[in-house]
């Protein structure tokens, strides 16, 4: 538990986290850990592309979109918050439930029992894994359809290349004909790897539109992004993330990813609390057990 002081007013935290400085460090760190939304201009724009689809009215060729973006570059995130803002709830008449947005795990290959598989799985439908493609197919039409499905988001999508041609055809083409029977928006997640899979198919490359989301710069919307950070840590002293020496030290460890940036700062305070300094300075940077995304490379050759 922090000491309050008339000196000390804590007004580098947001006023709920100022409270959690009354906790004890196992309770801070457990905060720490926990994931946190954390807005700014891209994925907001992108959260509204997302909200317009939800409301599309009812065709045949649904728009679709398509969220790429680096490994670790924070798309993930996003989905999980749209998701967390239209939860599934239950109908009016207590006949069954609805449920806005389905997330579901793109399959490891291009499979499209195992995708059925996936969805049904996220749907707690009753299956078993050995059955045909058309009776899963049929059960996922079904149940979709029963519960109000509106969107669904596949995460990982690129993992589609993962497999011959033939079957990344196959896969592509599951995907289309989804859209086309519940006549819903289909998003997927992923890399440009995703990109370039969905240009071999033509109705999809006309339907799917890409939504970039890039590695951040180090200018000042990055500084900014920092600050953020900052008042959502609950650590006593300030920490002055947004100062240009904190802010660059920052960017070249994280190389601009925002999930790194996150596992650093999350590492970072974490040891500031157990080390007593209850804030986060260039040494502390420095001590954090952290590699970065190419020293990660480097040392999986």
């Amino acid at each position: 538990m922090i000491e309050h002081t008339s000196n000390n007013s804590f007004d580098h935290l947001n006023e709920d986290v100022r409270s959690l400085l009354d906790k004890s460090n196992e309770e801070r760190i457990e905060y720490i850990l926990s994931s946190r939304w954390i807005g700014y201009s891209k994925a907001i724009d992108i959260l509204g592309k997302l909200e317009d689809l939800l409301v599309y009215p009812k065709k045949h060729r649904m728009p679709c979109m398509l969220i790429v973006g680096d490994s670790n570059s924070g798309k993930t995130m996003i989905a999980e918050r749209f998701i967390d803002l239209h939860p599934a709830y239950e109908r009016e008449d207590n006949e069954g439930i609805v449920i806005p947005a389905l997330f579901i795990q793109s399959p490891p290959t291009p499979s499209e029992s195992r995708l059925y598989s996936n969805i049904l799985s996220k749907l707690f439908a009753p299956f078993r894994p050995s059955d045909s493609a058309e009776k899963k197919h049929h059960q996922v039409k079904t149940i979709m359809a029963a519960c109000n499905v509106k969107m669904l988001v596949i995460d990982e999508i690129h993992s589609l290349l993962a497999g011959p041609l033939d079957k990344q055809r196959v896969f592509l083409s599951v995907i289309r004909n989804l859209s086309n029977e519940l006549k819903i928006p289909i998003v997927g997640l992923g890399t440009k790897d995703a990109l370039r899979a969905i240009k071999t198919d033509p109705q999809l490359d006309n339907r799917f539109k890409p939504s970039l989301l890039p590695r951040w710069e180090m200018d000042t919307d990055f500084r900014r992004l920092l600050a953020s950070f900052e008042r959502m840590l609950p650590l006593a002293n300030s920490s002055n993330l947004k100062s240009k020496a904190i802010a660059q030290k920052v960017y070249f460890m994280s190389e601009g990813l925002l999930g790194e940036v996150s596992d650093i700062l999350i590492q970072a305070a974490i040891f500031a609390i157990r080390s007593g300094l209850e804030s986060i300075t260039l040494e502390l940077l420095e001590k954090i057990d952290y590699e970065s995304p190419k020293e990660r490379k480097k040392s999986n050759r």
